[in-house]
């Protein structure tokens, strides 16, 4: 054959284009999402009320993906009111852009849509997203993450026969609007009307209890078949505890990180927390089971009538489930509860979004930089107005998100002086950020000086969860502290009258939100910003986007508002890919017809 004959290069040009879209199509897959945010109307607790669904959905889609995904989300705010998206555990890496709280993203006006677009970098796991602003979360707008392994990193368990999401939650029958008015006011919430797993009320287990023609969730299985659930509180401010009536809750994976396997009758979950069990249906199948989610640590016996109970349905059941519900744990018992918690461990030998062990970071030989004892305190009026403090200050959110007024060097939005410990002064709102050191090793101890169990989340990281006891933390508690398996999460729980130590590798640049779970005390004010500033130029952290929304100081920028996009489900490449694809397709013909 001859090399410059048209049949050659003909050839060769369509050799060339089969690697170049074999090289354009290898790379990390996107997945495309339309969301539309709306009020629904449903009777989850058998009266008529107002929810918050996506797609017409509640709970909300799944974003069902694999390790290192591309995520498009079209986000279509039909709410009277603006709407943020938060991730829950996911990191966003070196792009907290997407993070979806006030410090990082001008909200979504009613009416406007916006795009997500972000990565799932080195995650695997069980996650939930929720609206972040206005106790939206209490009317739902909540909806599962799954992120799988890579084919490359097996499974530190045999693969399950199915994958289950549930999502326990205490439930008012009164609007988010009316309850945070209420928060507002000072008037602490009152005992919840229910207790919802999947958005339906429960199961009429007691005629005197529960009234009659409520809708409830039955979870269909085979017998002999081991199921993964993967459990979340996404609920506004009570701990629950989730069981299985005979079955036993083997915990493998919690917020993305591999557990050492243990079985487990019953587990507590507090607000914000995961974890996902593998459930063997070893049973006769006699009848139906419970599947029950129950408030912890309360002590009126109005809440005899707030238990979540679903069913569990063999394919062979010979009848309903009957009978008393399954025994929680005694009801005021914290230390069943704490003992618990310590009683997970990371599982150090498994693999999870890398093939390397996870207990390869060994961090309890790094040493610590930074040191935050962060003490909570009850609602207390500052003001004239009711707040929850930090270190004895009130989180007040500025006009302009801390994010933007960063990257615009404007000054006076914010400050770089959160104190390290609570200063001898009173409380005040003001918007204080912890400054924190790019690639350094941060230690926090929260100290719960409230009535109530509170747990707190930091978005942008997992954590290490080393201690936890009653009292007051000293420095002497840190030769209790796990510094070689104690687990790698995203929020944790704080028992009233104790303390919880965390350690925290700061190398993820960004703006994040480091706030309590409990609704009550994270709309009053319990929130701080991590400010962690790479000193240097990093070409891979990702930049300010295109379709940013303005607002505050910087409003004077905001466009108007761009045509919704309406996205397919296949997955696509890069823009900047695809201008490269292009014009090496273009030169190749013009090459090629020469």
């Amino acid at each position: 054959m001859v090399s410059g004959s048209p049949y050659f290069r003909l050839s060769f040009f369509f050799s060339v284009l089969a690697c170049l879209v074999t090289a354009s199509l290898a790379g990390d897959p996107f997945v495309f999402y339309d969301w539309t945010v709306s009020y629904l109307t449903t009777s989850p607790l058998g009266y008529k009320q107002q929810v918050i669904g996506i797609n017409g959905q509640f709970p909300g889609p799944i974003l069902n993906v694999t390790t290192n995904w591309n995520i498009v989300v079209n986000v279509k705010n039909n709410l009277d009111e603006p709407l943020l998206l938060t991730w829950n555990g996911i990191q966003h890496r070196k792009n907290s852009w997407q993070d979806g709280v006030l410090g990082t993203n001008c909200p979504i006006p009613a009416g406007w849509n916006w795009t997500y677009e972000f990565q799932v970098k080195d995650q695997i796991g069980s996650f939930f997203y929720f609206p972040s602003l206005n106790f939206q979360r209490a009317a739902g707008g909540y909806g599962g993450i799954i992120i799988n392994n890579r084919d490359v990193i097996p499974l530190p368990f045999g693969i399950p026969d199915g994958d289950i999401t549930i999502f326990i939650s205490d439930w008012y029958t009164k609007s988010h609007k009316g309850l945070r008015k209420d928060v507002e006011n000072g008037v602490d919430l009152e005992v919840p009307d229910g207790i919802l797993i999947n958005g339906l009320g429960p199961y009429r287990y007691d005629q005197t209890l529960v009234k009659d023609g409520i809708f409830y969730q039955i979870i269909n299985v085979e017998p002999g078949k081991t199921y993964r659930f993967r459990v979340h509180n996404v609920g506004i401010s009570t701990s629950l505890n989730f069981r299985i009536q005979d079955h036993n809750l083997l915990l493998v994976e919690t917020e993305g990180s591999y557990t050492v396997q243990q079985n487990y009758t019953n587990m507590d979950i507090h607000v914000g927390q995961s974890y996902s069990f593998l459930v063997t249906m070893d049973q006769n199948a006699s009848n139906d089971y419970y599947i029950v989610a129950s408030p912890r640590f309360v002590n009126s016996s109005d809440w005899a009538k707030v238990t979540g109970v679903a069913i569990l349905h063999y394919s062979n059941s010979q009848g309903p489930a009957s009978g008393p519900l399954p025994d929680p744990p005694n009801d005021y018992d914290t230390y069943f509860s704490m003992n618990q918690a310590r009683s997970i461990r990371w599982n150090v030998s498994a693999g999870a979004a890398r093939p390397n062990p996870q207990g390869s970071f060994k961090y309890g030989q790094i040493i610590v930089t930074d040191v935050y004892v962060i003490l909570n305190k009850p609602a207390e009026l500052i003001d004239g107005k009711w707040r929850t403090t930090l270190n004895g200050i009130s989180y007040l959110a500025p006009s302009t998100p801390i994010k933007l007024a960063q990257q615009f060097n404007i000054p006076g939005v914010y400050k770089l002086d959160f104190p390290n410990r609570l200063m001898n002064r009173p409380p005040k709102t003001d918007t204080s950020l912890i400054n924190g050191t790019f690639k350094g090793f941060m230690e926090i101890i929260f100290q719960n000086n409230d009535t109530t169990v509170q747990s707190y989340h930091l978005d942008g990281y997992a954590f290490f969860v080393v201690g936890m006891d009653f009292g007051v933390w000293t420095e002497n508690s840190r030769g209790t502290y796990n510094k070689w398996d104690g687990v790698a999460r995203s929020t944790t729980q704080v028992f009233p009258g104790a303390w919880t130590a965390i350690l925290i590798s700061l190398d993820n640049a960004g703006i994040w939100n480091l706030r309590a779970q409990n609704l009550d005390s994270w709309y009053l004010g319990q929130e701080v910003y991590v400010s962690v500033l790479n000193p240097e130029v990093d070409q891979s952290e990702v930049p300010l986007p295109e379709n940013a929304i303005y607002c505050g100081i910087l409003s004077s920028l905001q466009k108007d508002q761009a045509q919704r996009v309406n996205f397919s489900g296949a997955p696509s490449i890069s823009d900047s890919s695809k201008t490269v694809f292009i014009l090496l397709i273009m030169a190749l013909i013009g090459h090629s017809l020469r």
